[in-house]
């Protein structure tokens, strides 16, 4: 039988990340898993066109930007989600991939539940996929969770609806 006893669900608080979340907290209550949220802050900073010219951040920054996180993690679970067995959050600093599969493998990890934006051509090529990489890399299963909401708001917008079938052949 399938034993999954932790399930780790990396958050960027965007709302691509809430349907994962949702997913995660009730799979988590079935399963009898204990649910870690894990929140990575980027170390990179942005710059200008001369590195020379990089902000110096006070390191209160980093401090109040970590509080603020961990904070966020407490408030961000809905308890109609689903209840799982322990919930613990995790703020870490670094690139998300190499955080969020570190994490995963020290905490034994059985399942990962992370969201994915879905997108696709050019933006898919420039960007790449967190997610992806975390698929390629990851010690134990990983399942994405798509935002399907983009598809729902399109059927209440203006403009020529999609069809949801082709049209059907009269019959003979």
């Amino acid at each position: 039988m399938l034993e999954i006893r932790t399930i780790l669900v990396p958050t960027d608080f965007s709302k691509h990340s809430e349907p994962a979340l949702r997913y995660a907290c009730g799979l988590a209550e079935r399963m009898g898993s204990a649910l870690h949220v894990l929140h990575v802050l980027s170390e990179v900073m942005p710059v200008g066109p001369d590195p020379m010219l990089a902000p110096v951040l006070p390191p209160e920054f980093f401090r109040e930007t970590e509080e603020a996180s961990r904070q966020a993690l407490a408030d961000l679970l809905d308890p109609a989600w689903g209840k799982p067995t322990a919930v613990e959050s995790s703020v870490r600093w670094g690139n998300p991939v190499d955080v969020i599969v570190d994490h995963a493998t020290s905490l034994g990890t059985d399942l990962i539940v992370i969201a994915t934006h879905g997108r696709t051509g050019l933006s898919h090529v420039l960007l790449g996929s967190v997610a992806e990489r975390i698929i390629r890399e990851a010690p134990c299963p990983v399942l994405t969770v798509r935002d399907r909401g983009d598809r729902a708001d399109a059927a209440h917008r203006p403009g020529p609806k999609p069809s949801p079938e082709p049209n059907p052949r009269p019959a003979p």
